[in-house]
């Protein structure tokens, strides 16, 4: 069965080609264009994915956002943040109000689609995510967006960020380039799975002496390893 997508933009031209490409990669499309038409569809039929634009009439997509996480009936759907606008505090806020990712326009269709379909496959299951993770020294939070080693704040990209959200998380898992590349849907992301390679030797060089407790799985991809094991 077609996973079921609702595409909220107040842009007709976006809400076109959103919609003509998602239908063309195998999504049921629903259209609003603005917030209360947004409520509207999704309650009567629950989609499982939300494309939510931030700025849009009558009601603005944070709140559209809040009511659906509210609601029993659309809790449960994914919700990817699209907005004009780049300021990390709209990230921030979209993510306190229930957002599962966030893109900024301009955007790339295609690595839209691919995150839309990555969110898609998420396990119903999943349990509901706490805002830190820590080891070895190392702790992002993922509301503030921030990361540090031995309490001193380090300078990452979002993908570095992602990628250590998605290790610390899950010690001592080995993840792929493809699920690596799932997990960090960053829009300085490249598309080719070889780059997650020179995300990883960056992101090694910046924790220093802790570098080796990321682990390259020769053949696979790459685990962490806590300190102490």
């Amino acid at each position: 069965m077609s996973p079921k997508v609702l595409v909220v933009d107040d842009e007709p031209s976006i809400v076109e080609i959103l919609e003509y490409n998602l239908e063309a990669a195998g999504f049921d499309v629903t259209t609003a264009e603005t917030g209360g038409e947004a409520l509207a569809a999704a309650k009567a039929d629950p989609p499982e994915v939300v494309v939510l634009d931030l700025m849009l009439p009558e009601v603005d997509g944070l709140a559209v956002c809040r009511q659906l996480r509210a609601d029993p009936r659309t809790k449960g759907c994914r919700i990817l943040m699209l907005t004009a606008k780049s300021e990390e505090s709209d990230e921030v806020l979209g993510f306190k109000m229930g957002a599962d990712d966030y893109v900024s326009k301009p955007f790339n269709v295609k690595p839209l689609i691919a995150r839309l379909q990555a969110l898609v496959r998420r396990p119903d299951e999943m349990p509901v995510e706490k805002d830190t993770a820590a080891g070895s020294g190392i702790a992002v939070e993922r509301v503030t967006h921030t990361c540090t080693l031995d309490g001193e704040e380090l300078a990452v990209t979002p993908t570095e960020f992602r990628l250590l959200w998605t290790f610390l998380r899950q010690p001592r898992r080995t993840f792929n380039r493809g699920e690596l590349m799932d997990c960090c849907r960053g829009e300085d992301a490249n598309s080719l799975e070889r780059t997650i390679d020179v995300h990883i030797r960056s992101l090694r060089k910046k924790l220093g002496d802790r570098a080796d407790v990321i682990e390259t799985v020769r053949g696979v991809g790459y685990r962490y390893r806590p300190a102490d094991s």
